[in-house]
């Protein structure tokens, strides 16, 4: 099982970034898809979850209106679209799914600052 993040990067407040996280190794189709984010200092939260289809998303309040998680089965790749960004959105910004046991990518760093 293989979960790579790409995206990131150095974004203004207000601005726009869109996350993939791009899935090998299991059959993509069957699994639930999550985001987590990790700022400097703090506990790694949940941020958005989308259900093995892409029928169900659920978010943290903190970006709900703002991000939105899809997903391409055809493709086996999770994104994460970033609007409105806020500079306390700054943190490691990881892919999980449970697949046998927690699977962890190995994160893109999203920085929001003038």
């Amino acid at each position: 099982v293989q979960l790579v993040e790409s995206g990131g990067g150095l974004v203004q407040p207000g601005g726009s970034l869109r996350l993939s996280c791009a899935a090998s190794g299991f059959t993509f189709s069957s699994y639930a898809m999550n985001w987590y984010r990790q700022a400097p200092g703090k506990e790694r939260e949940l941020v958005a979850s989308i259900s093995s289809a892409g029928g169900t998303t659920n978010y943290a309040d903190s970006v709900k209106g703002r991000f939105t998680i899809s997903r391409d089965n055809a493709k086996n790749t999770v994104y994460l679209q970033m609007n409105s960004l806020k500079p306390e959105d700054t943190a490691v910004y990881y892919c999980w799914t449970l697949v046998g046991r927690p699977r962890w990518g190995q994160g893109t760093q999203v920085t929001v600052s003038s």
